[in-house]
């Protein structure tokens, strides 16, 4: 019988022409222990949602990734809310030339995400904070698929994202009109397999 491991591999195999990703060997395999790792912290820090492999495949992993063709080589990132690793985790994974920043208030969840940057051996740092507690750091791009209150802090993440940087959210209908109030021109890119999801890239103002 296929372990929950092999299932996972299968399935991004399976999915990702849906998502227009290609994965090679070497990359699924990595995509696979981080998988191993985030399943094995799960039931102490809940870091996602109880799902099957193919679900953490397909809505985890590989929407996260749909993020990539929207980043120049050798981008750096700062991701908010960073949580379980989703979506920089997988992005770095795919992509080694990218550098991230990663910021998550849970102090539990700060000690997950050094620990699969170090079973990864990713090119990124922690910064255990609020992002409102901190300067952003200097970057191209900042990422942020889950965060409390994110129709709240919204306003307030616009604000602190690096000048000139580009914003890539993970949200529905009701972000994007909420973007769009503070003057931001945002292009919407629905997530495949999801009716309600999109990817929402803007520009900070410059």
């Amino acid at each position: 019988m296929p372990t929950a491991s092999d299932r996972f591999a299968r399935s991004l195999e399976q999915q990702s022409p849906d998502f227009d990703i290609q994965l090679d060997p070497r990359t699924i395999e990595r995509l696979g222990r981080y998988y191993e790792l985030l399943t094995k912290w799960n039931p102490r820090l809940h870091l996602v949602a109880p799902c099957s492999a193919e679900e953490f495949a397909g809505r985890h992993v590989l929407e996260s990734l749909f993020a990539i063709r929207h980043i120049k080589p050798g981008a750096k990132i700062i991701d908010v809310g960073s949580g379980g690793g989703l979506p920089i985790v997988p992005c770095l994974i795919a992509r080694p030339d990218l550098q991230a920043t990663l910021v998550e208030s849970s102090q539990k969840k700060a000690v997950f995400l050094r620990e699969a940057l170090r079973h990864l051996s990713l090119n990124a740092q922690i910064l255990p904070h609020r992002f409102e507690e901190i300067t952003a750091p200097e970057a191209d791009y900042l990422t942020c698929r889950a965060l409390e209150r994110f129709s709240q802090k919204l306003p307030a993440l616009i604000e602190w994202a690096p000048h000139s940087s580009t914003l890539l959210l993970f949200a529905g209908d009701a972000i994007r009109a909420q973007i769009e109030t503070h003057g931001l021109e945002v292009s919407a890119f629905r997530i495949p397999t999801s009716q309600q999801r999109f990817l929402m890239v803007f520009k900070q103002k410059d």
